[in-house]
């Protein structure tokens, strides 16, 4: 039976119901683009909003975020939410909370497009991150104090084999993920905590 060219990827729940998107070549060449990227991660941490919104947010046209919601939609990315619109008013959100990929499979892949769309995606991260951290590190004195005695930037340097550096990966995603509805949504003195796992060998010379 051929595959339907707009249907969502294909995705999983974890236990707590969080909506996981496994990436295929196709998705990840949609988003393959510094605004799509954007627009993805900013709906998906935000929640549902317009073009116009987005556009305001990110410090983009509502045309451009408009043309981008349309191809991340082609790829099953976002949607429409039609229960948030009012007259002609056009809604999106994000079909999932978040995406997995294996990076070594589409670095190996044979289509060239695809191998680009990889790096690309991992230097955005990386640079994301950064961008995160670095303006934590500048607005760390509007929190609470219990916030500011809370947070971490730590680093640790082990020697591990390949097989323990996945097992320890895996066992920190486990302990994230059995975090994630432990304080309801809007609980006072809540907010939303970005947790960054950065696993990599270092070359001993």
């Amino acid at each position: 039976m051929p595959e339907n060219e707009n249907a969502p990827r294909p995705s999983r729940r974890t236990g707590t119901g969080h909506r996981v998107h496994s990436v295929d070549a196709r998705t990840l060449r949609a988003v393959a683009h510094p605004l799509r990227l954007r627009l993805l991660n900013t709906l998906r941490e935000f929640g549902p909003a317009t073009a116009s919104k987005l556009g305001e947010r990110l410090g983009e046209s509502s045309g451009a975020t408009s043309y981008h919601l349309r191809r991340l939609a082609e790829a099953g990315l976002v949607e429409d939410a039609p229960e948030l619109g009012k007259g002609r008013e056009r809604w999106w959100r994000s079909v999932h909370d978040g995406s997995m990929l294996e990076s070594a499979d589409f670095r190996r892949h044979a289509d060239p497009e695809v191998r680009g769309a990889i790096d690309f995606v991992l230097h955005e991260t990386a640079t994301s991150h950064a961008e995160e951290l670095n303006t934590w590190l500048g607005t760390v004195d509007d929190w609470p104090e219990e916030w500011q005695r809370s947070w971490d930037m730590s680093d640790f340097k082990i020697r591990l084999t390949p097989e323990l550096a996945l097992e320890l990966s895996r066992k920190v995603h486990e302990l994230v993920e059995s975090y994630r509805d432990a304080v309801p949504e809007g609980a006072e003195g809540s907010a939303v905590v970005r947790t960054h796992l950065h696993l990599f060998p270092r070359r001993s010379a």
